[in-house]
């Protein structure tokens, strides 16, 4: 009962994540480049603007009131990273992209969530677009999001759709000042939250992994339409987080390679560090996804055997009432000079000649194996 639960709750889903995108896309037809228009789902809401401001000895975190505010001081040593959380009010990410001299082509890229992940290289920044994936208990279902790092030689910019916990160890550690986060510079800070995102991508396989298992027991017990759609789901699943997760081997690639100066030589490590963890995903992802077209495999096989067996039962019937149906018409013709037609004991021999050639039939289809 629970494998079949979990397969059920695997098969309902859901309705299309395309259809608001599209729309928030075609509204934007015949706009110049650079023009802001948010394209993505996300209800609408004030967003939520934190800046948290570090060095190796402080640390002090608050709510953005002026995003005047947000420009770091020149003669401040530190670091500060300034979180976004909410992109339908694209007026606070254009007047965010002022104060730091963002290119309108980034700030576009930032509200249109449609962005497949990738790198950006400017003379004073890099632009980094990430996608962060969570994982509905109770739904069964998997999201996503695009996280846009804008990275400087001593600020970080990041920005997503809605409030998430992805990123709360990294608070916890900046806070507590654990290990060389409050050391490192935005580049490090830029790592540890891509860090964090590639972890949770380990987590949403290993559920992944189980409704797989689940999927795999109704196939073997009693496969069936729930089944099907159990597998098909699964197989969007794994292509959608495919999508998600194979861009961001070359955008880490490129900043473990050195590219630009904003990334200095002893972050490099970590980052191929994350390098080979989104590596690892992949490969788990290849096999997870060679997992699902196997069971499409065996489902179809499964189908195809039962049908199979329902045509040879079927078959069998239709052969033994051949030779029965050829004596019932040979005997129901309306002809007077059928001697047997008058004999007292007829019926009885037919009978038992109809019973015997069936019993006959049946012992020669089990010598031969037929069922």
């Amino acid at each position: 009962m629970k494998t079949t639960h979990k397969a059920g709750r695997v098969a309902v889903r859901r309705k299309s994540r395309l259809s608001s995108k599209a729309r928030a896309r075609s509204a934007k037809t015949g706009l110049p480049p650079g023009t802001l228009v948010y394209v993505g789902d996300a209800p609408v809401q004030a967003p939520s603007v934190t800046v948290i401001e570090y060095d190796e000895d402080r640390v002090s975190h608050r709510e953005l009131v002026d995003v005047a505010q947000a420009l770091p001081s020149e003669t401040r040593a530190g670091t500060c990273w300034i979180s976004v959380n909410g992109l339908t009010q694209t007026h606070v990410i254009e007047a965010l992209g002022d104060r730091f001299g963002i290119h309108p082509l980034v700030l576009e890229d930032i509200v249109n969530t449609t962005q497949r992940p990738k790198i950006d290289y400017y003379d004073e920044y890099l632009y980094i677009v990430l996608r962060l994936l969570s994982y509905h208990e109770e739904t069964g279902e998997i999201s996503s999001e695009q996280m846009s790092i804008v990275l400087g030689k001593d600020f970080l910019l990041t920005f997503r759709e809605r409030e998430g916990e992805q990123f709360a160890g990294v608070i916890e550690r900046l806070t507590a000042g654990k290990g060389r986060i409050r050391k490192g510079g935005a580049d490090y800070l830029a790592y540890c939250l891509m860090d964090a995102i590639v972890d949770d991508y380990f987590g949403i396989l290993e559920k992944l992994a189980e409704q797989i298992e689940a999927v795999e027991e109704a196939l073997v017990a009693d496969p069936g339409r729930l089944t099907l759609h159990g597998i098909h789901t699964l197989k969007t699943d794994m292509i959608h987080m495919r999508r998600s997760v194979w861009p961001i081997r070359e955008v880490l690639n490129s900043l473990a390679r050195g590219d630009g100066d904003l990334v200095k030589s002893d972050t490099i490590p970590y980052l191929r560090d994350v390098y080979d963890h989104t590596v690892h995903v992949i490969d788990n992802m290849e096999s997870y996804r060679d997992i699902i077209t196997g069971m499409l495999d065996i489902y179809l096989s499964s189908m195809s055997n039962r049908l199979n067996e329902i045509m040879k039962v079927l078959t069998i019937i239709a052969t033994i009432f051949i030779p029965l149906t050829f004596m019932t018409g040979w005997y129901g013709m309306n002809f007077k000079g059928m001697p047997e037609l008058q004999w007292p004991w007829s019926y009885p021999v037919f009978a038992g000649f109809a019973a015997t050639a069936a019993v006959v039939m049946l012992i020669l289809f089990r010598i031969k194996k037929w069922f």
